[in-house]
């Protein structure tokens, strides 16, 4: 920008402060280092996955069938579906090569994310862990658990993870088949019973125990977890001797800001009753864009996150176990999440008069 004389005073007339602020933040994209672009992509990928690719499933099917010369391809693929519609029941089809992949580092790099292991995981064992909070996309629990960018399978040698999601995300047509590879898992009492019984020691399996409830609750700076009346993967846990394992993720509910929904209000009112019809209500979040950090988009913001995951709590198997056996479980697990998030909350520059809020 050319500087004025000013034919008055003869000095220089500076560019107005907004002026540079404006074009600053129209250059900035421009600027970006390949390595951060490349981690944004792989962000946008995510994304794509997860939100934008079961919208297109609706439509793109019913194109390629009835306007393009694939048309084949749908049915071919419909009885493939049907073939393997149990897949995610049975532990799906873990491939290392995509848990592996380079696109997870990229994926992690961007925030960054980090885990921190505190105790061993004996692969003699099978284990249920815990991920704590839900957050928007429950990010730092999918890369611990999905991939390997974080190093899950170097820190805990010969365990086999799995992250458990509703079984209507195995419903979209390609897109399960991201999930499968990835060792996407249905959150169902048989999928847990297979790969915890059917295929051998040496599984953990995560489960988001908040669910879609603690996700309305994913804001920034809070720390509330919905787990008072959660007790079925305690009594899972009894029944099919697996060691719980408390896992929380600090920083999740930094990643996106949400608009204000307290408890009792008419906005959360409407999002408890979509979430009691279709099972989960996507919250009202504001992210950045692809290009710039300062205008609402999809994307999360780059804030760090770090999984911790705890020391496993040992369970002797119980065919039947009592509601008083899994009430001392439940308040046992509690506790040890409770001390998890009290010893590593310095990590994220906590300040020591906040603790969890168990509702």
């Amino acid at each position: 920008m050319r500087l004025r004389l000013n034919s008055i005073s003869g000095k220089a007339k500076l560019p107005d402060k907004k002026v540079v602020s404006l074009v600053s933040t129209i250059l900035s994209p421009f600027l970006v280092p390949w390595k951060r672009r490349l981690e944004t992509l792989a962000v946008m990928g995510f994304i794509f996955m997860w939100v934008i690719l079961p919208i297109m499933d609706l439509w793109v099917p019913f194109h390629v069938l009835f306007n393009t010369r694939w048309w084949f391809l749908v049915p071919l693929y419909a009885v493939w579906f049907y073939y393997d519609f149990d897949t995610p029941k049975k532990a799906s089809r873990r491939w290392n090569w995509a848990r592996r992949h380079v696109f997870w580092k990229y994926f992690a790099n961007y925030f960054p994310l980090r885990l921190i292991k505190t105790a061993e995981l004996p692969p003699d064992r099978n284990y249920i862990i815990g991920s704590h909070p839900h957050g928007m996309f429950s990010v730092g629990g999918f890369t611990a658990m999905s991939t390997n960018a974080t190093g899950f399978e170097d820190k805990f040698p010969g365990i086999k993870s799995h992250i458990m999601t509703l079984n209507g995300q195995f419903y979209f047509p390609f897109r399960r088949e991201f999930g499968i590879v990835l060792g996407g898992i249905e959150v169902s009492k048989e999928s847990l019973e297979y790969t915890l019984t059917k295929c051998g020691k040496g599984r953990a399996c995560a489960i988001v125990v908040g669910g879609a409830t603690e996700a309305l609750d994913a804001h920034p700076n809070k720390n509330i977890l919905t787990i008072k009346n959660r007790r079925g993967f305690c009594r899972y846990a009894l029944k099919y001797g697996a060691d719980l394992v408390p896992m929380y993720n600090f920083g999740e509910n930094d990643l996106y800001e949400q608009y204000e929904n307290p408890k009792g209000s008419r906005l959360r009112a409407v999002q408890e009753k979509i979430k009691d019809i279709f099972g989960l209500c996507p919250p009202l979040l504001r992210g950045r864009s692809i290009f710039n950090q300062y205008i609402i988009g999809l994307l999360p913001f780059r804030k760090p996150v770090t999984t911790v995951i705890g020391k496993p709590i040992r369970v002797t198997q119980t065919d039947e176990p009592t509601n008083e056996q899994v009430d001392e479980l439940h308040a046992k697990y509690c506790e040890t999440l409770y001390d998890l998030f009290e010893e590593y909350k310095h990590l994220h520059s906590i300040p020591p008069d906040t603790h969890l809020i168990f509702q």
